[in-house]
């Protein structure tokens, strides 16, 4: 029976995924530095961001369904020993071309999150699969937090090269550790040889009119969010004179807002408000705090209005998430899910690269203004999103538990 599996079994997979953000997390306060030292500008680190989001993008869906067909053991255990081999490439990356080689492999490794999420639906009663995918949610957002300040803390005092080298061995650790416990979920009667490359989940996401300003916001959000991740290291080396470690707490003091909000406050906000009102509430308050970057004077400044942000993002992204259990039926769930999930990735390779050409161009005033407006045009469109009656949004409210939302 699925609830006689093993707790350890399920500690794994939730130990690859909080890896996989302790990985991306480790190299984010350094990955500009390291942009900057082979001679990248704004559109050269835009582009270096949006190949891990590419890549992701496309290993998400080319990785889970490849496990519909031959399990999720042998995905998982080969994804781990490619994050290896990119954690390293990345540790010696010595000029642009292997810097960026080293988060295209590591961006699809990543792709793995969507076999860790099936891993955990095999292996669950649907009464506890909220949980699980809640659990999964929080070890994602933990990682988060842990993977900048570690980054930042390794590089202070191992050099440039522990980071990367400390990414791979956690890797390497839990490549030991699932080969020894982790057992296959997919029984062989239940595998399926589904298309490996079909988006059509996003033509019939977008012709569902109630659906369609629930996927531009999947879009648009993520673009805006990730063009501030991009826009932010750049404007805070050069303004404050930020470094390495600097960088690794900033990024921290996110994801720790980040799990506080999502872990506790929003729960008692969504049963007050409803998903739509905090999606408006949400989306204007980071439209504002991204906007205002650039006439801060201070890095205290800078700290107070990134709580904001990180405190507005927290309580639109688990909203949005939660919208989808609203607009979709019960058999429909998982296909809605995956196509916003594509929307976001789309979002995430994109917005980089706009506001990396954007920045170099003009300024970080217009750059930083642009990636507000956008967030304020979202706000705009969730208006339009239909209204959720009470026990339709009270049936969404596990979502609210997934912490990776859409960022």
């Amino acid at each position: 029976m699925k609830h006689s599996t093993p707790r350890s079994q399920l500690l794994v997979v939730l130990l690859t995924v909080f890896i996989d953000l302790v990985g991306f997390g480790i190299v984010l306060p350094i990955l500009p530095f390291y942009a900057l030292r082979f001679g990248a500008a704004g559109i050269g680190f835009g582009a270096v961001v949006s190949a891990f989001s590419l890549m992701q993008f496309l290993g998400t869906a080319f990785l889970g369904r490849l496990s519909d067909r031959v399990g999720r053991r042998p995905i998982l255990l080969t994804t781990m020993i490619i994050n290896v081999a990119g954690y390293v490439l990345f540790a010696f990356a010595g000029s642009y071309l292997a810097l960026l080689v080293s988060r295209v492999v590591c961006g699809f490794a990543a792709g793995n999150i969507s076999v860790a999420q099936a891993y955990i639906a095999d292996v669950t009663e649907p009464a506890e699969r909220s949980r699980g995918m809640g659990a999964l949610g929080a070890a994602f957002g933990l990682g988060f937090i842990v993977g900048p300040a570690l980054g930042g803390l390794a590089h202070h005092y191992g050099g440039p090269a522990a980071p990367g080298l400390v990414a791979a061995t956690l890797s390497l650790a839990n490549f030991g550790s699932a080969y020894r416990i982790l057992s296959e979920s997919l029984a062989p009667e239940h595998r399926t040889h589904r298309e490996l490359w079909d988006f059509g989940h996003l033509r019939e996401a977008f012709a569902r009119i109630e659906l369609r300003p629930l996927m531009v916001l999947w879009g648009m959000i993520p673009f805006a969010f990730a063009g501030y991740t991009v826009l932010l290291p750049l404007h805070a080396k050069a303004t404050f004179g930020w470094q390495e470690r600097d960088l690794g707490y900033f990024f921290a003091v996110v994801g720790l807002t980040a799990a506080v909000v999502q872990g506790y406050i929003f729960g008692k906000l969504v049963r007050r408000v409803g998903e739509r009102a905090l999606v408006r509430v949400g989306t204007a308050g980071m439209a504002m705090s991204i906007a205002v970057v650039p006439f801060l004077g201070t890095p205290a400044a800078l700290y107070a209005w990134t709580i904001v942000l990180a405190f507005s993002n927290s309580i639109t992204a688990p909203a949005v998430t939660g919208l989808v259990s609203v607009y979709a039926g019960a058999a429909e769930q998982g296909s809605i899910l995956g196509a916003a999930q594509s929307m976001s990735a789309l979002g995430r390779l994109s917005g980089p690269a706009v506001f990396g050409v954007l920045y170099d161009v003009t300024s970080a005033g217009p750059s930083f203004v642009g990636a507000g407006g956008v967030m304020a045009a979202a706000a705009l469109i969730s208006g339009f999103l239909r209204p959720a009656t009470r026990a339709a949004t009270s049936a969404a409210a596990p979502a609210s538990s997934d912490v990776t939302g859409i960022t």
